[in-house]
């Protein structure tokens, strides 16, 4: 009766894992809407709006350029051209090269 017992429980518990390890294989279903997100091209950074951090999202921005940015915005208006972002200290042509598909005006 024990063998028997121990049988079934063993028996028993190979179900409940195996379900376990099914359910984990399981691939998640995908909504429509996160796949449209995903194809969505970003809009990339306005730089006549963006803060600070915002601005350190850029390759080659750290937080002192981004500060230099705020302060050239503050004291000039706004940026007219992405080319105008050259006028900010320790920016040139390389850095604004790596980021232009990225900056907005």
């Amino acid at each position: 009766m024990k063998f028997i017992l121990s049988f079934l429980s063993i028996l028993i518990l190979s179900f409940g894992t195996s379900s376990l390890a099914f359910a984990v294989d399981t691939p998640a279903v995908k909504s429509p809407t996160a796949k449209a997100e995903m194809v969505a091209p970003q809009a990339g950074i306005n730089i006549n709006t963006a803060d600070v951090q915002e601005l350190t999202k850029l390759k080659g921005i750290g937080e002192k350029k981004a500060e230099a940015i705020v302060a050239w915005r503050k004291e000039n208006g706004n940026f007219k051209t992405v080319e105008q972002l050259m006028e900010v200290k320790g920016i040139g042509e390389a850095t604004l090269a790596a980021n232009r598909e990225n900056i907005r005006i």
